[in-house]
């Protein structure tokens, strides 16, 4: 299963209003692991860039002044895409940048069905939480030290991680090799009866002290016969 990882930067919020694309970053997943492929290119927005934006990520007027331009780009993106699933957090925001560049480059746009929202899957699994990337770094233990700045391709290989953890972590039988490799005869064969043993020192836990007391103050509302109170 391929799926592409990905995270643009942009002039503002709207490409209607005349905002435009500046970077984008992307990195392959097979079987949900990293493949090592990646794609990433600044590109010229053709116009100046905001105060507000360029305080966000960094990308001025000098620097992208030689960039090429997204139609230039284009192509080769796509091809990189392919008809892999799309992983991104706030998915409408950069399929709507995309698809509009693409349209009006006169390149086939993306299908929205072909996208899957990270930023969806965080509220629904931990609904009332934050649920930025810097708050899915912190609940997951995910080092984003060197996210500075706003950057397409550092955000889309921290963006790799959360998504894993998100839809559960690796477990120890994915398949780590496309189904059309086949095994030499002469493989050693793993012991069947083996299982993972339980890890030596505990993961630290994962919720805040606000989210431990925000659930007490719930059980404590159920009375003496919540479930929670209740020892095995």
């Amino acid at each position: 299963m391929r799926e592409i990882v990905l995270d643009t930067e942009t002039t503002g919020f709207e490409p209607s209003e005349g905002h435009r694309i500046v970077e984008i970053g992307a990195v392959e997943l097979f079987n949900h692991l990293p493949t090592g492929r990646t794609f990433h290119v600044y590109l010229n927005p053709e116009r100046p860039m905001p105060k507000e934006a360029f305080e966000v990520h960094g990308l001025g007027d000098d620097f992208l002044r030689d960039k090429p331009l997204f139609r230039q780009e284009a192509q080769n993106f796509l091809d990189f895409v392919g008809e892999a699933k799309l992983v991104i957090h706030n998915a409408s925001f950069d399929m709507k940048f995309l698809n509009w560049e693409l349209r009006t480059h006169g390149f086939p746009q993306l299908p929205n069905n072909q996208a899957i929202d990270t930023l969806m899957i965080a509220r629904s699994r931990f609904p009332g939480s934050p649920a930025s990337l810097d708050a899915l770094c912190r609940r997951f233990g995910i080092d984003n030290s060197m996210r500075e700045k706003h950057g397409a391709l550092l955000d889309s290989e921290i963006l790799a991680e959360v998504y894993l953890e998100l839809i559960g972590g690796r477990q120890p039988d994915l398949v780590l090799a496309p189904a059309s490799v086949t095994p030499r005869k002469d493989a050693v064969q793993e012991d069947s009866t083996w299982r993972p043993r339980p890890r030596p020192t505990p993961l630290a836990p994962r919720i805040t002290a606000t989210e431990a007391a925000a659930h007490e103050a719930f059980v404590a509302k159920m009375g003496d016969g919540a479930i929670w109170l209740k020892r095995g």
